[in-house]
């Protein structure tokens, strides 16, 4: 599936996620932070500028957000995305408002619509995790013109084909139909059990 997808998903059927900045201090702060909207651009959201959320994303113009759905752990769905943030300003309101009409019970007149601004989570990277299938699914996508980054667990040439790890890999995601062996990435836990078990150090994180 493309980013768009994933990011309609965000909107959509998730809608409100736990976003965190960072503090004066260095320190993460979350809030339950509603996306209202999305489209090629990226991820759409508001806050009220009288907020330390405000003050924060002004500061590092960068957030980090997470949604979960599903009625209990394994049949749940998340999808997590990392990236810089733009003030877009209230020109973009009518828009939010209009996409998300009870906003107008919580600021319901123009004049308290002022205190609100709306951002633009526009270039980074997210990561699709479904944990009701079975095995569990995995996707990393960027979008905004962020680079497709490696990340995981990787068998290396030193592997030796001797199955060590089989055993412990709880989503028994690992090929061995080739020497050296191959996880397979949109099935991995990134649990690590099987770079700890490797008699032949063959297994390494990449990031």
């Amino acid at each position: 599936m493309s980013a768009s997808t994933y990011l309609n998903y965000i909107v959509n059927e998730i809608h409100t996620t736990v976003a965190a900045t960072v503090d004066d201090n260095g320190l993460p702060v979350t809030a339950a932070i509603d996306m209202m909207d999305w489209d090629e651009n990226g991820l759409y959201f508001l806050t009220a500028k009288g907020k330390g959320f405000y003050d924060r994303l002004k500061k590092r113009e960068y957030i980090a957000l997470t949604g979960v759905k599903g009625d209990d752990t394994m049949s749940c769905t998340a999808v997590s995305v990392r990236g810089k943030v733009k003030e877009l300003g209230s020109d973009w309101l009518p828009r939010l408002f209009e996409k998300n009409p009870y906003m107008n019970e919580i600021y319901p007149t123009a004049q308290s619509q002022k205190a609100l601004t709306v951002f633009c989570l526009y270039e980074g990277v997210g990561e699709w995790f479904d944990l009701s299938k079975k095995p569990i699914e995995r996707v990393s996508f960027p979008f905004g013109g962020q680079k497709a980054k490696r990340e995981g667990y990787f068998i290396t040439n030193a592997c030796i084909g001797c199955h060590v790890c089989e055993a412990v890999c709880p989503q028994s995601c690992i090929d061995f139909t080739a020497v050296p062996a191959v996880i397979r990435q949109e099935n991995c836990l990134h649990c690590g059990n099987c770079r700890d078990i490797c008699p032949q150090k063959a297994v390494t994180w990449e990031k």
